[in-house]
C-alpha cells in the first residue's frame, strides 16, 4: 500500500498548476461575470494533453485514467479557476465512450474529446431529479434515426459544445416498471432542439439551461452501447463525475486555504499577525484537516474506478469522495473568508465569489441526502425510506 503519490502524478500536477496559474482568479472571475468562455485556458490545456490524460492512447489520448484526470481537475481549481466542463466532458462522456462505443464511435469523438473538444451530458429532467428510473424523454426507433421527445433540465455548457451524450427511455421493464435507458451523442445544434438559459447565483462560466426535444432526430449509428442497457452505462459514468466533481471542491478549499493562510500571516492586528490567534488559526487548521482526510478519499475512488474494483465497492468511494469533498471544500472557503474578516466579502480578494459553485457542489452531481441513502442501504444494509 503506497500513500506518496509517484513521480509522474507530481510531474503532471506542477504543469497543469503552472499552466493554470498564468490565467489565474481574476481571469476566470473576468470570463464569469462577462458572459465569456475560459476558451484560452481550456484550449491551452488541450492542446497539452491534459483533457485527454485519461484516454486511451490509441485514440490521442495520455493513457491514463480518472487518477490521471482526478489531478487536472484539482489543480486547474487550485488556481483559483474550477472548469465544470472537465466533469462532465472530460470524465463522463469520454469515460462512457471509451467503455461503451464501437470502434467507430470512438475514433469519432474521442480523439476530439482528447484535443480539447467539449461534449456535454444531460439526463436530469424537472420531474425525475435523482431517480433515473424516471426519466421520461423518449427515443422511439423510426427506421434509420431515432426521435426524441421530453425536457431535460440544468444542463451545463450546451452553448460551449457541439455534441452532448443525452439519456433517454427507450422501453419500461415489465417486471419493475423503470425506464429502460438508452444513450445517444445529439448535436447541439440539431433541427428542433431548443433551449432556454436558467439564470442563476454561480459566478462560473459554465451557464445552466433547460433543453426542449421536439422529435429530434438522431441517427440510428449514435446509439451508444446496446438499446436498453442505458442504466448500466450511467451508473458507471456517475462514478467519474462524482470524483471529478470532488476534486473541483478539494481545488476550491485548496486555493481558498492558501489566500487564508497568506492573509493570516501577513495581516497585523495589536501588532503580531492575526494567525498567531487560535481563534484564526485553528478554524483553518480544522479545515485543512477535513480537505486533506476527502482528498485521501477522492484518491482511494479514483484508484478503485481505475482498477475495474466491484461496482458497489466503487460506488461506495466515489460518493463518500464526493460528500466529503462538497463539506471541506465549502468549510475551507468559509473559514478563509471569515479570516478576512469584511474583506472576505471584498471582490479583490478573490473568496465570496466562488461561494455560489462551492455551495453548489454541495448539491450536485449528487445531492449529500442522496450519498447518505446511498451509504445507509449499500454498505450500512438499512431498509430503502424510498
Amino acid at each position: 500500500m503506497e500513500f506518496s503519490e509517484s513521480a509522474e502524478h507530481q510531474m503532471l500536477r506542477r504543469a497543469v498548476g503552472d499552466l493554470t496559474a498564468k490565467y489565474g482568479h481574476e481571469y476566470f472571475l473576468e470570463r464569469a461575470r462577462s458572459g465569456g468562455k475560459t476558451t484560452e485556458l481550456w484550449n491551452e490545456l488541450g492542446r497539452n494533453g491534459f483533457l485527454g490524460v485519461g484516454l486511451p492512447e490509441e485514440y490521442g489520448g495520455g493513457g491514463g485514467g480518472i487518477s490521471e484526470l482526478a489531478v487536472v481537475c484539482e489543480e486547474v481549481a487550485a488556481q483559483g479557476c474550477p472548469l465544470l466542463l472537465i466533469l462532465v466532458s472530460a470524465a463522463i462522456c469520454a469515460e462512457v465512450i471509451t467503455r461503451f462505443g464501437n470502434e467507430d464511435q470512438k475514433r469519432a469523438w474521442l480523439p476530439g474529446l482528447a484535443r480539447g473538444d467539449k461534449m456535454v451530458f444531460a439526463i436530469t429532467e424537472p420531474d425525475a431529479g435523482s431517480n433515473s428510473h424516471k426519466v421520461a424523454t423518449t427515443a422511439t426507433r423510426d427506421g434509420d434515426v431515432y426521435r426524441l421527445r421530453g425536457t431535460k433540465t440544468y444542463i451545463s455548457g450546451v452553448d460551449e459544445a457541439d455534441r452532448m451524450l443525452v439519456v433517454t427511455r427507450t422501453g419500461v421493464d415489465e417486471i419493475t416498471g423503470h425506464a429502460q435507458l438508452s444513450l445517444f451523442v445529439v448535436d447541439t445544434d440539431a433541427p428542433r432542439l431548443e433551449r432556454t438559459l436558467i439564470p442563476t447565483e454561480i459566478t462560473a462560466p459554465e451557464r445552466q439551461f433547460q433543453l426542449f426535444f421536439e422529435d429530434v432526430e438522431v441517427p440510428a449509428d449514435r446509439l451508444v452501447g446496446e438499446e436498453g442497457a442505458g442504466l448500466r452505462q450511467v451508473f458507471f459514468g456517475l462514478n467519474p463525475e462524482r470524483i471529478t466533481g470532488a476534486c473541483i471542491s478539494t481545488g476550491i478549499g485548496r486555493y481558498a486555504l492558501a489566500k487564508a493562510a497568506a492573509y493570516a500571516r501577513e495581516r497585523s492586528v495589536w501588532g503580531v499577525p492575526i494567525g498567531t490567534h487560535q481563534g484564526v488559526s485553528h478554524p483553518l487548521a480544522t479545515a485543512k484537516i477535513e480537505l486533506e482526510l476527502a482528498r485521501l478519499m477522492t484518491t482511494k475512488a479514483a484508484w478503485l474506478h481505475d482498477h475495474d474494483a466491484d461496482r458497489n465497492v466503487a460506488g461506495e468511494a466515489a460518493n463518500m469522495a464526493k460528500y466529503a469533498a462538497a463539506e471541506a471544500g465549502l468549510h475551507c472557503l468559509d473559514a478563509a473568508i471569515q479570516t478576512h474578516g469584511g474583506n472576505g466579502m471584498a471582490s479583490e480578494y478573490g473568496l465570496a465569489d466562488l461561494w455560489g459553485l462551492a455551495r453548489l457542489l454541495r448539491i450536485a452531481p449528487v445531492s449529500r441526502e442522496m450519498v447518505l441513502n446511498f451509504v445507509a442501504q449499500q454498505t450500512l444494509g438499512l431498509p430503502k425510506s424510498y
